[in-house]
């Protein structure tokens, strides 16, 4: 199975900037694609972005569209979440996530999909806070 690791999580001032990692292994990042969520006290698990196998397609959170960005570098086996700007309203512990995809069809390197239920393997969190 893919084993994912986040890290690069912590206390960020608000308007500030912060970067997390996630180092996949067991599998080729070429066809799994990458999400990122996150998970505050007391709230369910939500999506933030999600990335596709060849790093073309990407979708945000509403919450988050400007101020984040996803990205994905397969040959160093690392997805990144770049956080600008963060607000008191992001602090949560975040997971990165993925999911295999088949290597036969049309397009299966450009599917990004944001529902939680979607994805297989998780890492184990990252938490990151914003205060002043």
């Amino acid at each position: 199975q893919l084993q994912l690791v986040e890290s690069g999580g912590g206390l960020v001032q608000p308007g500030g900037s912060l970067r997390l990692s996630c180092a996949v292994s067991g599998f080729t990042l070429d066809y799994v694609a990458i999400g990122w969520f996150r998970q505050a006290p007391g709230k369910e698990r939500e999506g933030v972005s999600c990335i596709s196998s060849s790093g073309g397609s990407t979708k945000y959170a509403d919450s988050v569209k400007g101020r984040f960005t996803i990205s994905r570098d397969n040959a160093k086996k690392t997805a990144y979440l770049q956080m600008n700007s963060p607000k008191p309203e992001d602090t949560a512990v975040y997971y990165c996530a993925a999911f295999r995809l088949p290597h036969t069809g049309i397009n299966v390197q450009a599917m990004c999909v944001m529902p939680p239920d979607r994805y297989e393997y998780w890492g184990q969190g990252t938490q990151v806070t914003v205060s002043s």
